[in-house]
């Protein structure tokens, strides 16, 4: 059995130096999406890279309702989520060529949802053979680009791959 294992993110968890309220409230509410890193917004969902990745590219899906699980949001959030988790494996795809995909959702601290109370879906790209002698034994995972680097790609691989689909229409 494989482990998904991040051990930096508990400073991020555990942190006294978080804002007050929902961070993902704020990163969606804000217009600087370069700041926090929104790769696309769409009707009633965004795309956000990870700050704390588990893997170079990790992606979230964040509908902009604040709540805690699928249950509460309406069939188009919940269609449209699932639409942009399609994008996020297209973007990244196109711009880093993973062998395979790890997407899901935690729900509750239960279920290891580290900001339990606005539901998300992450999109982590795999490769084969990604985890290594670093992880295992120093438990340290080598992000090997920049998060403002990748960003600049993931946004220009969206607008691509939407420009193309608008064009099918």
């Amino acid at each position: 059995m494989e482990r998904l294992w991040s051990p930096w993110r508990m400073e991020y968890l555990l942190g006294e130096d978080k804002p007050e309220g929902c961070i993902f409230c704020h990163k969606l509410e804000s217009e600087d999406d370069k700041d926090n890193l929104v790769v696309h917004r769409g009707k009633h969902a965004a795309i956000l890279m990870n700050l704390y990745p588990y893997n170079n590219g990790h992606l979230m899906v964040i509908p902009y309702v604040h709540e805690p699980t699928t249950e509460k949001l309406n069939a188009e959030t919940l269609l449209e989520m699932m639409e942009l988790v399609n994008l996020c494996m297209g973007i990244l795809r196109k711009v880093m060529s993973p062998n395979g995909f790890n997407v899901g959702i935690n729900m509750g601290t239960a279920a290891g949802a580290g900001i339990a109370e606005h539901i998300h879906i992450h999109v982590v790209p795999r490769w084969n053979g990604d985890t290594n002698f670093l992880q295992v034994c120093a438990q340290t995972r080598v992000i090997p680009e920049l998060l403002p680097d990748t960003y600049e790609k993931l946004v220009a691989a969206a607008r691509e791959l939407l420009d193309q689909t608008a064009n099918l229409a």
